[in-house]
């Protein structure tokens, strides 16, 4: 394999235009970009060149490894993921009130980070809707979940958000994510005491005969498709404890293939017993599709294959481009984040403080996660997670709400207005007094 000084600053190109096709293509291009075959395409455009530029110039290692090693544990993760929470259904419509919509909420922000941002927002999202149906003024309600269910809640785990789940592929540990507890609580708790005031200000807006009909239109709160929470668990023990640090095996060279993907395959495993012992009228329910998933995997095989040669270079360059302290780190991932997928954009900045360590970073005396100073490491899960939620393309699930949203007939904030009305004057205050306290 070659050093790794010898790969130019160019190679990172097809990776910048495949983040900035995901930015704005829905934006400039909706009807085109919705099919999924044209983000393969997009994928295959940009990726192809960059494969034959590896492979010709010695970094094919780099290339495989970034393939077996974060491409298909990344799929199959949420690929289960999809599949488990898509076989669980609520219904139901109880009375909208201030405390009910937080209760739905803070259950929301608990369950991101053990079903993933993905899972607890689709598995909500229609059920608060319809809560809140017989209400004229619903649509904070749904600018609060994307930020507080969509984003914040899942920080603490390796399941919330994909840019975690990259982290633990890189040697943290899944216990690790628990240190950042006290960001979660604070910023969330921060998240519902505001969001609580703002829908009291506008439940007492509401006309009361609104409000009425909201008090006889009561329907009990069900769940469907029980069997899928026993799944999930597996899913959580599964990454928790199947890895190369409790099963040493695992990560010697001569171990069968079997072995090497345990988890993968037990997290496969689990979700063909999903499909099968799910019952189709659950999934009806939830308009379950494969598109989703299928669209995540066409845009990720693009993304992880184009962002090897910047990895590459960032690792190399890192103490050229003055970012060392822990505030520069969440603002800087968190910034990117906000505008373009908030997992290659936190690997990036992962690589980049690994590029500081290499480079002559002191780390006498500093504790140490991953191959990165801790405080680095939180500053990046922080920035990517929270601040993915500044903008409705931050983080996956934001533009999936919105649709469901409008689809119901709520009247959405527009993309900009979304940022000036709600994340740069509310949301944005609670980051940085976090960032302030805890970083």
């Amino acid at each position: 394999m070659k050093d790794i000084v010898n790969i130019p600053l160019w190679g990172s190109i097809p990776f910048v235009i495949m983040l900035l096709a995901i930015a704005i293509g829905p934006l400039i291009a909706e009807k085109w970009w919705e099919q999924n075959k044209n983000k393969l395409l997009v994928s295959l455009f940009l990726g192809i060149p960059v494969t034959i530029y590896m492979l010709v110039n010695g970094f094919s290692i780099n290339l495989i490894d970034t393939i077996i090693y974060d491409y298909v544990p990344f799929m199959v993760l949420l690929g289960s993921l999809f599949i488990i929470t898509g076989g669980i259904h609520i219904s139901g419509d109880i009375k909208a009130k201030p405390l009910n919509n937080v209760l739905f909420l803070g259950i929301g922000y608990v369950l991101a980070s053990v079903m993933g941002t993905t899972g607890a927002a689709m598995l909500l999202i229609r059920p608060i809707i319809a809560t809140n149906s017989e209400r004229r003024f619903t649509a904070h309600t749904i600018l609060f979940f994307i930020a507080i269910v969509a984003n914040c809640g899942g920080l603490l785990t390796p399941l919330g958000d994909p840019p975690l789940f990259m982290f633990y592929l890189r040697g943290a540990q899944f216990t690790w994510f628990l240190n950042l507890f006290p960001e979660w609580i604070f910023a969330g708790t921060l998240l519902l005491l505001i969001y609580y005031f703002i829908d009291r200000y506008y439940y007492k807006k509401e006309d009361w005969v609104d409000l009425a009909e909201d008090s006889i239109r009561i329907e009990p709160i069900r769940v469907t498709g029980n069997i899928n929470f026993l799944f999930l668990i597996g899913v959580v023990i599964a990454v928790a404890f199947i890895n190369k640090s409790n099963i040493p095996m695992m990560g010697e060279e001569d171990a069968s293939f079997w072995l090497k993907y345990l988890r993968e395959i037990t997290l496969i495993v689990l979700a063909v017993m999903s499909l099968y012992y799910t019952k189709s009228e659950v999934r009806k329910k939830n308009n379950f599709s494969w598109g989703p998933i299928i669209e995540v995997a066409y845009l990720f095989l693009g993304i992880f294959v184009t962002m090897s040669p910047a990895l590459i270079w960032l690792a190399k360059n890192a103490t050229s481009f003055g970012i060392t302290e822990p505030w520069q780190f969440l603002y800087a991932s968190g910034s990117l984040s906000s505008f373009l997928d908030n997992t290659p954009t936190a690997v990036a900045f992962y690589n980049l403080a690994h590029g500081l360590v290499a480079g002559g970073l002191p780390t006498t005396g500093v504790s140490m996660v991953a191959g990165v100073p801790e405080i680095l490491l939180k500053a990046i899960c922080v920035g990517a997670v929270f601040l993915g939620s500044m903008t409705y393309i931050g983080n996956g699930p934001n533009f999936m709400v919105k649709s469901i949203a409008e689809e119901s007939g709520i009247k959405m904030p527009s993309f900009f207005a979304y940022m000036f009305k709600f994340s740069l004057i509310i949301l944005l205050p609670v980051y940085i007094l976090t960032q302030l306290i805890f970083i």
